[in-house]
């Protein structure tokens, strides 16, 4: 990334809305073609604009997870394009401004989001728009700069790279109900569906402060057994309040006590599954694959094309061959870290791979849970 750019504040058609940095409402730039503005997602009303039409648009480019994030952890959402104020948006890159004093100032597209590809349809308008976040890497001394596409790509830039894979699943919904079931693994998925059945699991659905109550006790158990502290229940929250009908909590009863549940995201015409947590004596019983399957068929009837069953880790085998006996098209996510120096841009490390992380595991594992609670309300502002 050798082009340089001048950055432009737009606040978009509604340029009564408050920005949310204060900039130079038209900076100077060396060449027009050169021209990037800088938005703020959520008061430009043309952001929404843009996602709606763009195929390539996901729930983490929705306002609603937007706002989330800014609401539970402060993160600072902008969005960087090509076009100019007064006409629609055809591009756009979103991220978040991280402020921390524990991992540094960086920008993430985008924080706790599985993906997030950069809204644009020409390489060129590409890399200006990574141009853009490599000038302000540099003048604002960031950390580093972070990109999680569905898609690889490849830039010219001055800046060092790092890379991290992960493994990412979607599911195929056009096949009429009968032929999915047929498609998943029969020894394991189809067996665990039909014994859950036996078993006379229950099943509800929606967004209330009992279902909630249920599933963060499920959601604390199983971070515990994973050795991490529990996202902030604010987070959970905010989705709620900021997804409407569009989140589902999803839970399996045992004689009225929850023993799994899953949390979804609908937008557009794909199911996302974003949450998981179980309590793990009841796992045999098959509860987890009865809130799945009960979403396929729930997304089926609602006219839906995808379920996206998310990223996993390389190293967890389990997980991802869980998503494969579900019949979902597995793929590689590649994230890109750039920054000005190779020291600052944070390497990816297998999880786990760090002492320091082994030892924060142990000490989570045997927190009592007001505690581990109190750990994720601290820490996960800084992680993103």
């Amino acid at each position: 990334m050798t082009m340089k750019t001048g950055w432009h504040f737009d606040a978009g058609a509604n340029s009564m809305t408050a920005a949310v940095e204060t900039l130079p409402l038209s900076a100077k730039v060396e060449h027009p073609a050169a021209g990037i503005y800088k938005i703020d997602p959520l008061c430009d009303p043309r952001w929404q604009a843009l996602i709606e039409r763009h195929p390539r648009a996901s729930v983490f480019h929705s306002t609603n997870w937007l706002k989330a994030l800014r609401t539970t952890y402060n993160y600072e959402p902008v969005a960087v394009t090509t076009c100019p104020p007064g006409g629609g948006l055809t591009n756009g890159l979103v991220s978040c401004r991280i402020k921390s004093w524990l991992t540094g100032r960086r920008l993430v597209s985008l924080p706790f989001s599985d993906h997030c590809e950069p809204l644009v349809d020409d390489a060129a308008d590409l890399q200006l728009l990574l141009a853009a976040l490599e000038q302000q890497s540099r003048a604002e001394q960031l950390r580093y700069v972070e990109i999680r596409p569905l898609r690889s790509y490849e830039c010219a830039t001055s800046l060092f790279r790092s890379t991290y894979t992960y493994c990412f699943h979607q599911l195929d919904l056009r096949p009429d109900c009968d032929e999915l079931f047929r498609r998943f693994h029969k020894d394991s998925t189809q067996r665990k569906i039909r014994r859950a059945e036996r078993e006379g699991l229950s099943y509800q659905d929606g967004r209330s402060e009992t279902l909630l109550d249920s599933f963060y006790h499920l959601f604390l158990m199983t971070r515990r057994n994973h050795q991490v502290p529990p996202q902030p229940r604010s987070w959970f929250r905010n989705l709620i309040e900021c997804f409407g009908e569009d989140l589902n909590i999803r839970l399996a009863f045992k004689n009225g006590y929850a023993v799994a549940g899953i949390l979804t995201l609908q937008y557009k015409d794909t199911l996302v599954y974003k949450y998981g947590c179980s309590d793990a004596k009841f796992n045999n019983l098959g509860g987890t694959h009865l809130l799945f399957w009960r979403s396929i068929q729930e997304a089926k009837q609602k006219g839906l094309r995808v379920f996206d069953l998310g990223r996993s880790d390389c190293e967890n085998g389990g997980l991802i061959t869980f998503k494969n006996r579900w019949g979902a098209t597995p793929s590689t996510l590649t994230y890109s870290r750039y920054a000005a120096s190779e020291n600052s841009k944070g390497n990816f490390r297998p999880p786990g791979d760090d002492l320091k992380i082994r030892i924060g595991k142990h000490l989570f594992s045997h927190l009592p849970d007001r505690f581990l609670c109190a750990a994720g309300n601290l820490l996960y502002r800084h992680i993103g």
